[in-house]
């Protein structure tokens, strides 16, 4: 709220930070509010594919842009999309109904075919040319932490990602989808403990869809425990939706179990916003 931006992208509205916000409608109040605040003069780019988002129009006085994947009227939409062997999609982006480019994109995964179309919204309205936009998409490789391949031993293959809310996680695991490789592992550190109290089988349910489960202890971050939640109890749900998961709290023994039970052509994720993301140098070294 302490922005006044010329222009923003909003890429969706979820229920997370609930420890600060108390209730989703704060969450919404919040988004509604910072619309608000886009200059008049600018545009407000946001997700047609998110119910939350076509709200925003009320609130906001800048020129207001959509972007989706399954909501057709949106102002841009991916149509013809495909994936590499590496999962990297390419698609047709459409503007009103009409090819507008075709696109290829350097990141897995379909919310990174929803990022892309965000960005071709801004920089359609800032006259970008085209083939500009077209380049620089196919140009970046992915931000730090997310889906970022650390490296392979035995070949087997090493990603490391910053999700630690299950709408993150379950984009992770569809992303990976389109990859080639053998059974998947995941190494999951939750972050906060009200965070997994509010999300609990929320979290076993994105977790579930990897074929091998490892937890952490919860990451506090800036809480303190309480008692009253753990990564056992994320476990637990797991196994009552008829998967196996493990939780080990010390990461020399997790990189011991994963080294003597991993096979070739694996797929090894670290998942979350904490220390996790030391596991896999360690099991590269």
């Amino acid at each position: 709220m302490n922005f006044n931006p010329n222009s923003s992208i909003i890429l969706n509205i979820d229920n997370d930070h609930l420890d600060y916000y108390k209730t989703f409608e704060n969450v919404v109040k919040a988004f509604n509010t910072f619309a608000g605040i886009v200059d008049s003069n600018g545009v407000l780019v946001t997700n047609g594919d998110d119910e939350n988002c076509l709200k925003l129009k009320e609130y906001t006085k800048a020129k207001f842009v959509t972007f989706g994947i399954n909501n057709k009227n949106s102002d841009f939409v991916a149509e013809n999309i495909v994936f590499d062997d590496n999962g990297f999609p390419e698609y047709d982006c459409m503007k009103n109904g009409e090819k507008y480019i075709h696109v290829k994109l350097s990141v897995a995964g379909y919310h990174n075919v929803l990022n892309s179309l965000a960005c071709i919204g801004i920089c359609d309205f800032y006259k970008v040319p085209k083939e500009a936009i077209q380049k620089a998409l196919e140009k970046f490789t992915g931000a730090s932490r997310r889906l970022e391949y650390k490296g392979s031993f035995n070949d087997v293959t090493i990603f490391d990602d910053y999700a630690h809310h299950p709408t993150e996680i379950i984009a992770t695991s569809n992303a990976i989808k389109n990859k080639k490789y053998n059974e998947s592992w995941v190494i999951f550190q939750p972050h906060t403990y009200s965070r997994t109290k509010e999300h609990l089988q929320d979290f076993a349910k994105a977790l579930s869809s990897f074929d091998n489960i490892i937890l952490t202890d919860i990451y506090a971050a800036r809480e303190k425990d309480n008692g009253e939640i753990s990564s056992n109890d994320i476990v637990n749900e797991i196994e009552k939706l008829g998967k196996k998961a493990i939780c080990i709290s010390d990461f020399e023994k997790i990189v011991e179990y994963v080294k003597e039970n991993v096979k070739p052509k694996d797929m090894i994720i670290t998942l979350g916003a904490g220390t996790v993301t030391n596991i896999g140098p360690m099991l590269l070294k």
